[in-house]
Protein backbone atom coordinates (compact mmCIF):
# COMPACT_ATOMS: atom_id res chain seq x y z
CA UNK A 1 0.00 0.00 0.00
CA UNK A 2 1.29 3.79 -0.88
CA UNK A 3 0.88 5.69 2.04
CA UNK A 4 2.43 8.84 0.17
CA UNK A 5 0.21 11.53 0.65
CA UNK A 6 -0.98 13.42 -2.63
CA UNK A 7 -2.87 16.11 -3.48
CA UNK A 8 -6.67 14.67 -4.19
CA UNK A 9 -8.89 15.89 -7.09
CA UNK A 10 -12.50 16.68 -6.65
CA UNK A 11 -14.84 17.16 -8.85
CA UNK A 12 -17.15 20.61 -9.68
CA UNK A 13 -18.85 22.10 -7.05
CA UNK A 14 -17.33 20.00 -4.36
CA UNK A 15 -13.84 20.47 -2.74
CA UNK A 16 -12.28 18.97 0.51
CA UNK A 17 -10.27 19.94 2.99
CA UNK A 18 -8.03 17.53 4.76
CA UNK A 19 -8.50 16.95 8.72
CA UNK A 20 -6.81 15.24 11.42
CA UNK A 21 -9.18 12.83 13.86
CA UNK A 22 -12.89 12.34 12.87
CA UNK A 23 -14.24 14.05 10.26
CA UNK A 24 -18.28 14.78 10.91
CA UNK A 25 -16.81 16.42 14.34
CA UNK A 26 -14.10 18.59 11.94
CA UNK A 27 -17.19 19.24 10.03
CA UNK A 28 -19.49 20.21 12.62
CA UNK A 29 -17.27 22.55 13.90
CA UNK A 30 -17.39 24.28 9.89
CA UNK A 31 -20.55 24.31 9.69
CA UNK A 32 -20.90 26.50 12.75
CA UNK A 33 -18.21 28.79 11.50
CA UNK A 34 -20.63 28.99 7.67
CA UNK A 35 -18.77 26.78 5.75
CA UNK A 36 -19.61 26.80 2.33
CA UNK A 37 -21.54 23.58 1.33
CA UNK A 38 -20.02 20.58 -0.79
CA UNK A 39 -16.97 20.62 1.40
CA UNK A 40 -15.66 17.42 2.15
CA UNK A 41 -13.69 17.03 5.37
CA UNK A 42 -11.47 13.70 5.18
CA UNK A 43 -8.97 11.51 7.09
CA UNK A 44 -6.40 9.74 5.06
CA UNK A 45 -6.27 7.14 7.26
CA UNK A 46 -4.37 4.30 4.99
CA UNK A 47 -6.90 1.78 6.88
CA UNK A 48 -9.92 3.63 7.37
CA UNK A 49 -11.50 5.90 4.53
CA UNK A 50 -13.48 8.56 6.59
CA UNK A 51 -15.75 11.60 5.02
CA UNK A 52 -17.86 13.95 5.86
CA UNK A 53 -19.82 15.92 3.14
CA UNK A 54 -21.26 19.29 4.37
CA UNK A 55 -24.82 20.30 2.83
CA UNK A 56 -27.19 23.06 3.12
CA UNK A 57 -30.35 22.02 2.03
CA UNK A 58 -33.53 23.81 1.46
CA UNK A 59 -36.10 21.64 2.89
CA UNK A 60 -37.66 20.45 6.15
CA UNK A 61 -34.90 17.99 7.68
CA UNK A 62 -37.30 14.69 7.38
CA UNK A 63 -37.53 16.06 3.58
CA UNK A 64 -33.80 16.61 3.39
CA UNK A 65 -32.79 13.46 5.42
CA UNK A 66 -33.20 10.78 2.33
CA UNK A 67 -30.05 12.61 0.72
CA UNK A 68 -28.40 10.12 2.32
CA UNK A 69 -29.32 7.54 0.13
CA UNK A 70 -28.01 9.31 -2.95
CA UNK A 71 -24.24 9.38 -0.21
CA UNK A 72 -24.95 5.45 -0.02
CA UNK A 73 -25.14 4.95 -3.61
CA UNK A 74 -21.98 7.49 -3.99
CA UNK A 75 -20.12 4.53 -2.10
CA UNK A 76 -21.45 1.48 -3.60
CA UNK A 77 -20.25 3.21 -7.14
CA UNK A 78 -17.23 3.98 -5.86
CA UNK A 79 -16.15 0.89 -4.44
CA UNK A 80 -17.74 -1.19 -7.48
CA UNK A 81 -15.17 1.05 -9.79
CA UNK A 82 -12.49 0.32 -7.40
CA UNK A 83 -13.01 -3.35 -6.86
CA UNK A 84 -12.84 -6.59 -8.66
CA UNK A 85 -16.16 -7.78 -9.98
CA UNK A 86 -16.26 -10.79 -7.83
CA UNK A 87 -16.14 -8.14 -4.54
CA UNK A 88 -20.09 -8.20 -3.80
CA UNK A 89 -21.31 -4.83 -2.18
CA UNK A 90 -24.64 -4.18 -0.71
CA UNK A 91 -26.24 -1.70 0.99
CA UNK A 92 -28.60 -1.78 3.94
CA UNK A 93 -31.14 0.15 5.92
CA UNK A 94 -30.63 2.99 7.30
CA UNK A 95 -26.74 3.22 6.09
CA UNK A 96 -24.82 0.21 6.45
CA UNK A 97 -22.61 -0.80 3.72
CA UNK A 98 -21.84 -4.87 3.18
CA UNK A 99 -18.98 -6.75 1.12
CA UNK A 100 -19.61 -10.21 0.22
CA UNK A 101 -22.06 -10.30 3.64
CA UNK A 102 -19.91 -8.83 5.57
CA UNK A 103 -20.25 -4.78 7.66
CA UNK A 104 -17.71 -3.03 6.08
CA UNK A 105 -19.01 0.87 6.81
CA UNK A 106 -21.57 3.20 8.18
CA UNK A 107 -23.35 6.35 7.37
CA UNK A 108 -23.69 9.25 10.32
CA UNK A 109 -25.22 12.18 9.80
CA UNK A 110 -25.81 15.45 11.72
CA UNK A 111 -27.73 18.74 11.38
CA UNK A 112 -28.06 21.88 13.10
CA UNK A 113 -31.36 21.12 14.36
CA UNK A 114 -32.82 17.27 15.24
CA UNK A 115 -36.44 18.40 14.21
CA UNK A 116 -37.88 17.24 11.71
CA UNK A 117 -40.16 20.10 10.27
CA UNK A 118 -37.40 22.58 10.86
CA UNK A 119 -35.15 23.26 8.24
CA UNK A 120 -31.70 22.98 8.92
CA UNK A 121 -28.73 25.50 8.29
CA UNK A 122 -26.63 22.89 7.28
CA UNK A 123 -26.73 18.98 7.11
CA UNK A 124 -23.36 16.80 7.13
CA UNK A 125 -23.42 13.19 5.79
CA UNK A 126 -20.23 11.02 6.86
CA UNK A 127 -19.41 7.77 5.44
CA UNK A 128 -17.04 5.35 7.21
CA UNK A 129 -14.89 2.21 5.48
CA UNK A 130 -12.75 -0.15 6.81
CA UNK A 131 -10.44 -0.55 4.13
CA UNK A 132 -7.49 -2.51 6.11
CA UNK A 133 -7.33 -4.57 8.95
CA UNK A 134 -5.57 -3.06 11.84
CA UNK A 135 -5.01 -6.49 13.27
CA UNK A 136 -2.96 -9.32 12.10
CA UNK A 137 -5.40 -12.02 12.71
CA UNK A 138 -8.27 -11.85 10.29
CA UNK A 139 -11.86 -13.86 10.32
CA UNK A 140 -11.92 -13.44 14.57
CA UNK A 141 -15.13 -11.20 13.25
CA UNK A 142 -16.72 -12.88 10.63
CA UNK A 143 -19.58 -10.56 10.75
CA UNK A 144 -17.54 -7.40 9.70
CA UNK A 145 -14.44 -7.09 7.29
CA UNK A 146 -12.56 -4.52 5.06
CA UNK A 147 -12.19 -4.13 1.31
CA UNK A 148 -8.58 -5.86 1.81
CA UNK A 149 -9.85 -9.36 3.44
CA UNK A 150 -12.33 -9.41 0.69
CA UNK A 151 -10.00 -9.02 -2.33
CA UNK A 152 -9.32 -5.59 -2.88
CA UNK A 153 -6.02 -5.56 -1.74
CA UNK A 154 -4.86 -2.91 -4.35
CA UNK A 155 -7.77 0.05 -3.21
CA UNK A 156 -6.44 3.04 -1.61
CA UNK A 157 -7.75 5.89 0.71
CA UNK A 158 -6.91 8.56 -1.80
CA UNK A 159 -8.18 6.41 -4.72
CA UNK A 160 -11.37 5.42 -2.83
CA UNK A 161 -12.13 9.77 -2.00
CA UNK A 162 -11.69 10.51 -5.52
CA UNK A 163 -14.03 8.08 -6.66
CA UNK A 164 -16.68 8.47 -3.83
CA UNK A 165 -16.41 12.34 -4.91
CA UNK A 166 -17.24 11.81 -7.99
CA UNK A 167 -20.05 8.99 -7.90
CA UNK A 168 -22.01 10.90 -4.91
CA UNK A 169 -21.85 14.13 -7.18
CA UNK A 170 -23.39 12.42 -9.90
CA UNK A 171 -26.08 10.82 -7.56
CA UNK A 172 -26.89 14.22 -6.10
CA UNK A 173 -27.40 15.75 -9.17
CA UNK A 174 -29.84 12.97 -9.81
CA UNK A 175 -31.57 13.38 -6.33
CA UNK A 176 -31.57 17.11 -6.96
CA UNK A 177 -33.12 16.56 -10.54
CA UNK A 178 -35.22 13.34 -10.54
CA UNK A 179 -35.96 13.68 -7.05
CA UNK A 180 -35.85 10.84 -4.33
CA UNK A 181 -38.13 8.24 -6.21
CA UNK A 182 -34.98 7.69 -8.70
CA UNK A 183 -32.43 7.59 -5.82
CA UNK A 184 -34.61 5.01 -3.78
CA UNK A 185 -35.36 2.68 -6.48
CA UNK A 186 -32.04 2.84 -7.51
CA UNK A 187 -30.79 2.21 -3.91
CA UNK A 188 -32.98 -0.35 -2.89
CA UNK A 189 -32.02 -2.99 -6.25
CA UNK A 190 -28.71 -2.52 -4.44
CA UNK A 191 -30.08 -3.39 -0.76
CA UNK A 192 -29.57 -6.46 0.68
CA UNK A 193 -32.57 -8.66 1.61
CA UNK A 194 -35.18 -5.99 -0.23
CA UNK A 195 -38.36 -7.69 -0.71
CA UNK A 196 -37.73 -10.97 1.62
CA UNK A 197 -37.44 -11.57 5.64
CA UNK A 198 -34.71 -8.99 7.17
CA UNK A 199 -33.28 -9.51 10.52
CA UNK A 200 -32.16 -5.88 11.27
CA UNK A 201 -33.19 -3.36 12.50
CA UNK A 202 -36.33 -5.45 12.96
CA UNK A 203 -37.46 -8.97 11.98
CA UNK A 204 -39.94 -8.79 9.27
CA UNK A 205 -40.01 -8.46 5.11
CA UNK A 206 -38.83 -5.59 3.59
CA UNK A 207 -41.14 -4.09 1.56
CA UNK A 208 -39.51 -0.64 0.77
CA UNK A 209 -39.02 2.77 1.38
CA UNK A 210 -41.78 5.25 2.36
CA UNK A 211 -41.67 9.36 0.91
CA UNK A 212 -39.52 10.28 3.63
CA UNK A 213 -36.55 6.88 3.37
CA UNK A 214 -38.32 5.17 6.51
CA UNK A 215 -37.79 1.54 5.98
CA UNK A 216 -41.47 -0.62 5.82
CA UNK A 217 -41.73 -3.67 6.99
CA UNK A 218 -44.41 -5.98 7.18
CA UNK A 219 -44.12 -8.28 10.12
CA UNK A 220 -46.84 -10.76 12.02
CA UNK A 221 -48.63 -8.28 13.43
CA UNK A 222 -49.18 -6.01 10.39
CA UNK A 223 -47.54 -3.66 8.40
CA UNK A 224 -45.38 -0.57 9.97
CA UNK A 225 -42.38 2.08 8.84
CA UNK A 226 -39.40 2.82 11.02
CA UNK A 227 -38.47 6.44 10.80
CA UNK A 228 -35.19 7.33 8.80
CA UNK A 229 -34.41 10.32 11.74
CA UNK A 230 -34.67 7.77 14.62
CA UNK A 231 -32.89 5.08 12.46
CA UNK A 232 -29.95 6.97 11.48
CA UNK A 233 -30.32 8.46 15.30
CA UNK A 234 -29.25 11.77 13.77
CA UNK A 235 -27.04 13.86 15.57
CA UNK A 236 -28.04 17.70 16.90
CA UNK A 237 -24.69 19.44 16.31
CA UNK A 238 -23.70 22.75 18.09
CA UNK A 239 -19.87 22.92 16.90
CA UNK A 240 -18.96 23.10 20.41
CA UNK A 241 -16.16 20.98 21.49
CA UNK A 242 -14.83 19.58 18.45
CA UNK A 243 -11.55 18.97 17.47
CA UNK A 244 -10.09 21.97 15.03
CA UNK A 245 -9.68 20.61 11.85
CA UNK A 246 -5.93 20.89 10.03
CA UNK A 247 -5.77 21.87 6.09
CA UNK A 248 -3.69 19.70 4.15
Amino acid sequence: MNDTPRPLDFPPLLSGEKVTGDPLQAAIAAAARDVEPGLIHYAEDPATFGVALTLAPEQALRDALPVTFAVALGAYDAIGALTPPEVACHVTWPGSIKINGATCGHLRAAAATDDPDAEPDWLIVALDLSVAARTSAPGGTPDVTTLHDEGAADITVPDLIEAFARHTMNWLHIYLTDGLPAVAQAWLTKAEGYQGEITQPEPGIFLGLDDYGGLILKTGTGTRTLSLLSGLNIRKGSGEGTSPESKG
